[in-house]
């Protein structure tokens, strides 16, 4: 897999070539995705905003996350993820968005989603698609391997092709 750079790279000059902007949201990757994006020299033409939304409550009040979701399905899930897509989306005014929720360890996994459990969520102004990963290694990796994988997801965005999806 290309670096996390290269991903970066690669994202920013097609987004570049199609006039577009991007927003993300993020728990367990704490910014990593923003991060990885604004490393790249004249990202400010396509980056549009990056939201860090690690509590229920911020994901409520930054993103618009329906409380009672958590309460009904986690904030690791499919619902909540492509809830804080369609909030970053509409809330920075950016063309695309993508947004994660994990747990990456080393505590806090459950039978029903053990360490290294991770949704993703891609959504522009027509489509929203999701995808829940079981990534392996410690807390650093499965951050890496989050980003990597948000990043890839957006290139396919970018590139009107079809969105990861599945569980």
């Amino acid at each position: 897999m290309p670096s996390i750079t290269a991903l970066a790279e690669r994202l920013g000059q097609r987004l570049r070539e199609r006039g577009l902007q991007v927003s993300c949201a993020e728990s367990c990757t704490g910014g990593g995705i923003a991060e990885a994006i604004t490393r790249i020299a004249g990202c400010s033409a396509w980056f549009e905003a990056g939201y860090v939304t690690y509590s229920n409550a911020q994901k409520t009040a930054q993103l618009g996350v329906p409380a009672d979701l958590f309460a009904k399905v986690g904030a690791v899930s499919r619902e909540v993820v492509e809830a804080m897509a369609q909030g970053a989306l509409q809330r920075s005014g950016a063309q695309l968005a993508v947004a994660v929720s994990g747990i990456a360890g080393p505590g806090g996994g459950t039978a029903d989603k053990p360490v290294g459990t991770i949704w993703l969520a891609w959504a522009d102004q027509t489509r929203c698609g999701s995808l829940c990963c079981h990534f392996s290694g410690d807390r650093a990796a499965i951050r890496r391997q989050t980003i990597e994988q948000a990043l890839e997801g957006l290139l396919a965005l970018a590139g009107g092709e079809p969105l990861p999806a599945g569980r």
